[in-house]
């Protein structure tokens, strides 16, 4: 295994941000009160999410901004969307709905224009959500088409994120899922088409291709995913292995997203269950003393600085587990528990979710003015489920 280095600029801004952690910790202590009650959670939500719309056309809050964040088909925002219908699915959010509709309709029910890139599928999530509650087929016509032409392609390359880029597609072997982030963004959309349509050659798809990501990227020994192959073999300077966070709570959204729509006799969910039990025993004894996860899980303290994007799908898929009885209130409650207090107490005065740290594929420096759509859904989702779990709505 070799070092993984960062560039000197990088090091000192992160290690400005770990010098203002204890400050920082203050801060979130004193910021929100009665963070668990359902009034609170859905005041909380509310505030998130409403800053987020009325900025949907002004993302000059975004450091460094690149042009996929504008996509409103692409990933950045479907993320958002995916855990704002979620949101919306909550008692007196109907309006929320309201607004993912008329996106929906803007996009013409389509899907990011690269046929095979997992990131440009998150938003037919969306679609079929709406599909679901209309049966109005339009609103998946397009997913259909574009699943159609993958399958009978049926991509068989390797995994290795390296070679040639590829117009329209990325690094080649982004034909296929091989970063981690993919199985947030496609899987639940290839599962979610079959149980859509009755037609099993998307579900065969989506899970075989999902095995194949996992059996590549997974550490056997934790559980945890390597962002890509640029990091099987690499250590931080401490000589830990790198395990991004929001890295591993994409992958860990991904399970229990699709958890959350397999029947519950479905051959499948055995599979996915194992490894949502597996990820949770590790995910939950990697929870720092503030509630928050490192942004690269196993790293020293230089790693140690605020961060909500992975930390919330951590409290996300942890809270759901406690609400479906996977997993034991004992053990877990106060893990879930501390993450919500924190991701509370990082939402600004004005509703913005800060510390979330900007577009990547790595750990990285994040400040408390960053901001995304991406940890905007992120925080949603684990809103939701607090919400669910306070009001006994499960």
């Amino acid at each position: 295994m070799y070092r993984y280095k960062k560039s000197n600029s990088w090091l000192l801004t992160l290690a400005f941000c770990t010098m203002f952690m204890g400050v920082v910790t203050d801060v979130f202590a004193k910021r929100v009160e009665n963070s668990f009650d359902a009034e609170a959670i859905s005041s909380i939500g509310d505030r998130v999410a409403d800053w987020q719309i009325a900025t949907l056309d002004d993302l000059s809050y975004i450091r460094n901004p690149r042009s996929g964040d504008f996509d409103r088909r692409g990933w950045q925002h479907g993320a958002l969307y995916v855990g704002l219908m979620n949101w919306a699915g909550l008692p007196g959010k109907e309006r929320y709905d309201e607004v993912l509709l008329q996106i929906s309709e803007e996009n013409q029910w389509r899907l990011g224009d690269r046929l095979f890139h997992g990131d440009d599928h998150v938003v037919g999530q969306l679609y079929l959500h709406f599909y679901n509650e209309q049966k109005d087929k339009k609103k998946i016509e397009h997913t259909i088409h574009q699943f159609n032409q993958i399958v009978v392609a049926d991509p068989d390359g390797d995994l290795e994120f390296k070679g040639e880029h590829i117009p329209g597609v990325g690094q080649n072997c982004q034909l296929r899922w091989c970063w981690c982030d993919a199985l947030f963004m496609s899987p639940p959309t290839w599962i979610g088409l079959t149980l859509a349509t009755g037609d099993e050659s998307y579900m065969a798809y989506g899970d075989r291709e999902f095995r194949a990501t996992r059996d590549y990227l997974m550490d056997p020994e934790t559980s945890l995913f390597f962002r890509d192959s640029r990091y099987l073999d690499r250590l931080d300077e401490d000589g830990n292995k790198i395990f991004w966070s929001r890295g591993n709570g994409w992958v860990y959204a991904g399970v229990v997203n699709i958890l959350r729509i397999l029947p519950q006799d479905h051959p499948l969910r055995e599979y996915y269950l194992g490894l949502y039990m597996d990820m949770s025993e590790t995910i939950a004894g990697l929870q720092q003393a503030n509630g928050l996860w490192r942004v690269s899980l196993l790293g020293g303290e230089r790693f140690s600085v605020p961060e909500t994007s992975g930390s919330a799908f951590m409290t996300y898929g942890l809270a759901w587990g406690l609400n479906n009885n996977y997993l034991d209130a004992e053990d877990y409650g106060p893990v879930v528990h501390k993450g919500w207090q924190a991701l509370a107490d990082a939402v600004l005065d004005d509703g913005k979710l800060g510390w979330v740290q900007p577009v990547g594929f790595a750990p990285d420096s994040v400040f408390e003015t960053d901001s995304h759509l991406y940890g905007v859904g992120a925080f949603l989702l684990a809103a939701e489920q607090m919400y669910r779990s306070a009001a006994g709505s499960n």
